[in-house]
C-alpha cells in the first residue's frame, strides 16, 4: 500500500474533521479536510482523492449525495461514510451508494484503519 495516498476527510463538525486528519496523518497519509461537500467539489483535490471519508448529514448536500453526485460524474473514488445517527436504514442507502464503510460516531479508530486499509488495497 502506498503511504503517499491522498485521502480527503468531509465534515461540518470541526473536531471530528480534524481527528480524523489527524488520525489519517498517523498512518502516513496525506490528509486534506473540508467543512462541506461543496468545498471538497470545487477543491483541486476532487482528481487525486484515493479515499474519501465523509459525513452523512450535513448542511447543503449530503455526504450520500456526494457519493451519487461523484459516480454520476465518473469518479469512483473508495468512500467511508459515517454518521452521529447509524440507523439501519442509513446504513442500507449507504451500502446502495456503494460505500466501502459506515460508521457511527464517534469512530472506532482500528475499525476505521482497517477500512482506510482495504479502501487503498482495492483502489486503483
Amino acid at each position: 500500500m502506498t503511504r503517499s495516498a491522498m485521502i480527503s476527510i468531509v465534515d461540518d463538525d470541526e473536531s471530528v474533521r480534524l481527528a480524523t486528519a489527524s488520525l489519517v496523518r498517523s498512518l502516513g497519509f496525506i490528509a486534506f479536510a473540508f467543512e462541506s461537500a461543496e468545498d471538497f467539489l470545487m477543491s483541486s483535490n476532487l482528481e487525486t482523492t484515493s479515499c474519501l471519508i465523509c459525513d452523512i448529514q450535513m448542511p447543503g448536500m449530503t455526504g450520500i449525495e456526494l457519493q451519487d453526485h461523484l459516480i454520476e460524474h465518473g469518479y469512483h473514488i473508495p468512500t467511508i461514510l459515517i454518521t452521529a445517527f447509524p440507523e439501519e436504514r442509513v446504513r442500507k442507502r449507504a451500502r446502495e451508494t456503494g460505500a466501502i464503510g459506515f460508521f457511527g460516531k464517534p469512530l472506532d479508530s482500528q475499525a476505521m484503519i482497517n477500512c482506510i486499509d482495504s479502501a487503498l488495497h482495492g483502489a486503483r
